[in-house]
C-alpha cells in the first residue's frame, strides 16, 4: 500500500446486528454458487496504459493536477467447490483488479479538512505540506440469487480462492490480498445449488 493510502470495508447490506452494550457483532453473508451466475462478453474497453510503468506515470501526472483519488471497489464472493472464491477481473493477462473505479467528488475540499484537521498548524516547525494520496474504500456486495455478468473482451472476470489471494502481495498487490483479513469479522452461508 502506497502511504497516505487508506483501505476500508463497508457492507453495502444491513446484516449486521447489535450485541450487548451495542457494538457489532456478527456480519453473515450468504454466498452464493458460482454455477448460478451467467457470463457474456461485450466490445473491449479503451485503455490508456500500455504497461504498469504506464499506469503509475498517468497516476503520478493526475495527482499533481487533480490531488487525492478517491475510488471504490466491489468485494464480490461465489462458492466454488465448497469456498469462497473473489470475483477478480483480470486485464491484459497481468494485473488483477476488483471491479470498481474512481468516484469523482469534492477532492480539493476533502484535502483542506485533512491538512486543517490532522496537519500541524501554520506557525509550527512542522508545517510541512502533507500530500493525502489515495482513499481506497471497498464495499461487500451482496450478489443476488442469480444475475448475467457482462465483461469486456479485453478483460477476464475470474473466480480465486480467499486462501490463494491471502497474503499473496506478488500476484495481486497490497489490497487485494488484504482482502480476506478485512472479511475475518463476516461469517458466510454457502447457500447450496
Amino acid at each position: 500500500m502506497r502511504e497516505g493510502e487508506a483501505v476500508v470495508l463497508a457492507n453495502s447490506g444491513g446484516d449486521e446486528h447489535q450485541g450487548d452494550g451495542g457494538s457489532l457483532v456478527d456480519y453473515a453473508v450468504d454466498i452464493y454458487p458460482l454455477s448460478r451466475y451467467y457470463f457474456g462478453t461485450k466490445d473491449a474497453l479503451s485503455t490508456k496504459d500500455e504497461t504498469p510503468a504506464d499506469s503509475l506515470l498517468r497516476l503520478k501526472s493526475n495527482y499533481e493536477v487533480r490531488g487525492l483519488r478517491t475510488s471504490v471497489q466491489g468485494v464480490i464472493l461465489v462458492e466454488l467447490f465448497k469456498h469462497p472464491h473473489l470475483l477478480l477481473l483480470q486485464v491484459k493477462n497481468t494485473t488483477f483488479n476488483l471491479p470498481g473505479g474512481r468516484l469523482r467528488q469534492d477532492l480539493e475540499g476533502l484535502q483542506r479538512k485533512l491538512s486543517r484537521k490532522l496537519s500541524p498548524d501554520e506557525g509550527s516547525d512542522n508545517s510541512d505540506e502533507i500530500e493525502w494520496e489515495e482513499c481506497t474504500k471497498l464495499f461487500m456486495v451482496k450478489l443476488p440469487v442469480c444475475r448475467k455478468f457482462i465483461v469486456p473482451k479485453n478483460m477476464k472476470l475470474l473466480a480465486v480462492p480467499l486462501c490463494q489471494v491471502h497474503g499473496n502481495h506478488k500476484t495481486y498487490g497490497s489490497i487485494i490480498a488484504g482482502i480476506p483479513q478485512l472479511l475475518s469479522k463476516y461469517s458466510f452461508n454457502m447457500i447450496e445449488a
